[in-house]
């Protein structure tokens, strides 16, 4: 059995240099090297439970547009259902595979995100005076939803090459060149125009920085700058100023503005605690505004109640107990800041949309991860979560099942390989 040396870039790829101990020899036994750990097991289970759920919804919550728009009833659901069907091998192979091959991938798929980030500005679909959508036949890809996971991917693959130096204190090596990219992205997504998703891009890139150990005074700045800078676009806006001012106060412009709001509000109080009954919802009949996107959530508190809405959120704290737990346990610093970055992408998303829907947080347009309707947001989002079970899989490099690597307090201080060090 070989064992590998300390160097972090010989770690990381120790799968490939090792004959595994089950016995499987070989390229497949080197790819998918490793085994299912009870985190993954149940970040897989949750994740499935809810895009079960979110067909059954999505069905439930669409199929009256969908017969008023095309006279298929099924329209909406079948399109769901064939990106879950494309997305099932993509989550299979992000969690099969140890998620350090993905680094040498990081760079030029965060460019060809960038680039198609700026190309859809020039030559998208325009849907509602936005450009955000390629229109490839039946098929519309949205590049800002791509970069949710290669923003995170390369800049834990950034921070993770430069950690030696990072580690000794090197705020500038910790800030260049992932900061001026992350703000890029943001740019670039708001220009879409969307605002809320441009705020998410950043949050998400910005949660790798925080994670290594940005100074909280920094953190604070970055937190002004962002915050002026939103106020800027929603003061620019007028469609915005108005969800602002529908947001304190929905009834005074319950027919403009507010109508979502209120028709949510509707929607979710007549559910009571167990809900009319699925499919028994009256909000979906062309009252509630985008009831199979991103107000789905008030969908499910009409026809499931406050029980299925309270399940719902329950599952999303699930996945953030998971998702903390499975990067604190990483022993490698890339797969810890991937882990925690993708993590927050997922709750913060979530949480975005659910708030916006029981009126904490004005209207947005986020949708929520693997519940909603959506083509590529569904597919990437299933192939994050396949990575994030990739990491507790992979992430531990636990001796006693390859011995190969030794434990974290036997490595040479300073190798890269915890962020303890």
């Amino acid at each position: 059995m070989t064992t590998v040396g300390s160097d972090p870039e010989v770690t990381a790829a120790g799968s490939s240099a090792t004959v595994e101990a089950d016995g499987r020899t070989g390229l497949l036994g080197r790819i998918v090297s490793g085994r299912a750990t009870p985190d993954s097991v149940w970040l897989l289970l949750l994740a499935s439970g809810l895009l079960l759920l979110g067909l059954v919804m999505t069905f439930s919550a669409s199929f009256v547009q969908s017969t008023a728009d095309t006279g298929d009833a099924f329209d909406v659901f079948g399109r769901q259902a064939f990106w879950a069907f494309l997305g099932l091998p993509v989550a299979f192979v992000a969690t099969v595979v140890d998620y350090r091959r993905w680094r040498m991938f990081a760079l030029p798929a965060l460019v060809l995100t960038l680039l198609a980030m700026a190309l859809v500005l020039v030559v998208g679909e325009e849907v509602n005076g936005a450009k955000r959508w390629f229109a490839l036949g039946p098929v519309s890809i949205q590049p800002a939803e791509i970069v949710k996971l290669t923003l995170p991917l390369w800049t834990a693959h950034v921070l993770a090459s430069k950690w030696r130096s990072i580690d000794r204190g090197g705020v500038i090596d910790l800030l260049l060149p992932a900061a001026p990219v992350i703000v890029v992205a943001g740019v670039l997504v708001a220009m879409g125009p969307d605002l809320e998703s441009a705020v998410l891009v950043m949050a998400i890139g910005s949660t790798a920085l925080f994670v290594a150990g940005l100074p909280l005074r920094i953190v604070g700045v970055m937190g002004i700058l962002a915050g002026l800078f939103a106020w800027y676009e929603v003061a620019s806006k007028p469609y915005r100023l108005g969800r602002l001012a529908a947001w304190l106060d929905p009834t005074a412009y319950a027919d403009t503005y507010g109508y979502q709001t209120t028709q949510g509000f509707i929607a979710l109080g007549s559910g009571g605690f167990f809900g009319v009954g699925l499919g028994q919802g009256r909000g979906k009949w062309l009252y509630v505004p985008n009831a199979h996107t991103d107000f789905i959530y008030a969908i499910i508190g009409e026809e499931l109640g406050l029980l299925g809405a309270l399940l719902v959120l329950i599952a999303f704290a699930g996945f953030a107990w998971l998702g903390i737990r499975i990067a604190s346990r990483s022993t490698d610093v890339f797969g810890r800041l991937l882990a925690a970055s993708v993590t927050a992408w997922l709750i913060l998303q979530a949480s975005i949309n659910m708030s916006s829907v029981v009126g904490l947080l004005p209207v947005t347009g986020v949708t929520l991860p693997l519940v909603s309707f959506g083509g590529s947001s569904l597919v990437i989002t299933m192939a994050g979560v396949g990575l994030l079970a990739s990491v507790a899989r992979h992430g531990r490099d636990v001796e006693a099942r390859h011995g190969r690597v030794p434990a974290p307090s036997a490595r040479p201080a300073g190798d890269g390989a915890s962020l303890d060090g």
